[in-house]
């Protein structure tokens, strides 16, 4: 055998190798990987039992409380303007979690179309902006609450930048 046979059989025995420890890697991650849906996408392709992020908007006037054997549970219904599913959730709700604001729940389609969720995570609005920010953004004088609406989210982590990069 020539050595550059020998050659090309190492690359290709190599790339068997890298190929085989790559599909081990996914297959091993499979049951790991948390897919985003909305409700549009989970009432076309969503399997009964498969654990999935279920984004959208608490539907307004949709969140039913009630309290099981002293833990408190919620029913509520996530939209996305076309479709909505019911949400099943045991547990204490986030802090930001109200009517017509954006929901993540994390959690498994049931075999009768709602949502059992085992984890819920409120999002808030772009409009949102952490109290450390605003005192940073106050104390630099780049920004002051009565004077009007804060620069863009973009910018501030380049508000003390001159537009040439320096400090």
């Amino acid at each position: 055998m020539k050595r550059k046979h020998r050659r090309l059989l190492f690359v290709l025995g190599g790339g068997v190798v890298i190929g085989l420890a790559a599909a081990l890697v996914l297959f091993a991650f499979r049951d790991s990987l948390v897919f985003f849906v909305t409700p549009s996408d989970l009432a076309a392709k969503g399997r009964p039992g498969m654990t999935l992020r279920l984004g959208g908007l608490v539907e307004r006037g949709s969140v039913q409380k009630t309290t099981e054997n002293g833990i408190p549970h919620v029913r509520f219904e996530v939209g996305d303007g076309e479709r909505t599913v019911w949400v099943d959730y045991s547990g204490v709700l986030p802090d930001l979690f109200r009517e017509g604001q954006g929901v993540v729940v994390i959690g498994k389609l049931a075999a009768d179309g709602h949502f059992a969720a085992s984890e819920v995570l409120a999002k808030h609005d772009e409009t949102y902006m952490p109290k450390d920010v605003v005192e940073a953004l106050r104390k630099s004088g780049h920004w002051q609450p009565e004077a009007g609406p804060p620069p863009p989210a973009a910018s501030w982590n380049t508000l003390g930048l001159d537009r040439k990069g320096g400090g």
